[in-house]
């Protein structure tokens, strides 16, 4: 009994010596990991948190994805994602903040919704009423399958891009848009009656939302008065005057854009130049 009483305390001690190491368990790779994505969009961004689970030679959509049920977009927790300002989904407006994103798969397109349900683990305590937006996505199908599921941001433009939700070879592109224009031009008229107005900023923006010509091109001659070396705002100066019509204009103004990039040794612009003077 004493030899017995010895093993079974001797015994005792090494399993309580053991037991951190088993608490501690195996750290393996995830079978489906979290993803952050987070893209600059607009005056903002847009950030997306979802797992991605894989292929695995499974079939998924109608499958492992049912048709018609709600689904939690990923693996594991519900997908989250974030808007740091006013957006439309597929011409949905969504104000600013954090949602839950769902789906319903089908077929001949999915079904999108916005939930306000942050503490969902997955579907589990998802309520119709906290949807914020429901709306249709189309679907396409790909040439070639992708094995985890993505979500990313394909075409960003300054106020448009699209989101796209990929896995095997189905594709539900949602565009995601941002009406920055007044609050832009707000903030241009704000800093031209201060003392450092940004000139460069608002003839590039004049261009590009193809407003007054005539007003951009002001600004651009008043940034290279500032920084006269400045290769890049007369690059810019060059496009509003092709824009405009001045062929002659742009080409010369273009080729001291060149010249200065040359100085500078900047062979992107040297080549952005001459392609423009090509184009005239």
């Amino acid at each position: 009994m004493k030899k017995l009483s010895a093993l079974l305390s001797t015994a005792a001690i090494c399993m309580l010596a053991a037991a951190p190491a088993f608490a501690q368990g195996i750290k393996m790779p995830a079978p489906s990991p979290t993803q952050t994505i987070k893209q600059d969009f607009a005056l903002s961004a847009v950030e997306v948190t979802y797992s991605r689970p894989a292929m695995k030679d499974r079939t998924i959509m109608g499958d492992l994805v049912p048709y018609g049920k709600l689904w939690r977009t990923g693996a594991n927790a519900a997908t989250r994602i974030k808007f740091g300002e006013d957006v439309k989904l597929n011409g949905t407006a969504i104000p600013q903040g954090e949602y839950v994103l769902y789906t319903i798969p089908n077929q001949g397109g999915w079904d999108i919704v916005i939930n306000k349900g942050l503490k969902n683990w997955g579907i589990d305590g998802y309520k119709q009423e906290e949807d914020v937006a429901r709306f249709k996505a189309d679907v396409q199908e790909l040439p070639f399958p992708i094995q985890s599921f993505m979500i990313l941001f394909e075409d960003v433009r300054p106020s448009a891009m699209t989101m796209m939700l990929m896995w095997d070879k189905t594709l539900v592109p949602i565009e995601v848009t941002a009406d920055i224009d007044g609050k832009v031009m707000a903030q241009i008229d704000d800093a031209m009656k201060t003392d450092k107005k940004p000139y460069f900023q608002a003839a590039a923006y004049y261009l590009e939302t193809n407003r007054d010509l005539k007003t951009a091109l002001g600004w651009a001659d008043a940034a290279t008065k500032e920084n006269p070396k400045a290769f890049w705002i007369y690059h810019l100066k060059a496009k509003i005057q092709a824009k405009a019509g001045d062929k002659a204009g742009a080409k010369a103004t273009a080729e001291q854009s060149i010249a200065l990039a040359k100085e500078a040794k900047n062979a992107d612009y040297v080549a952005l130049n001459e392609k423009l003077i090509a184009t005239l």
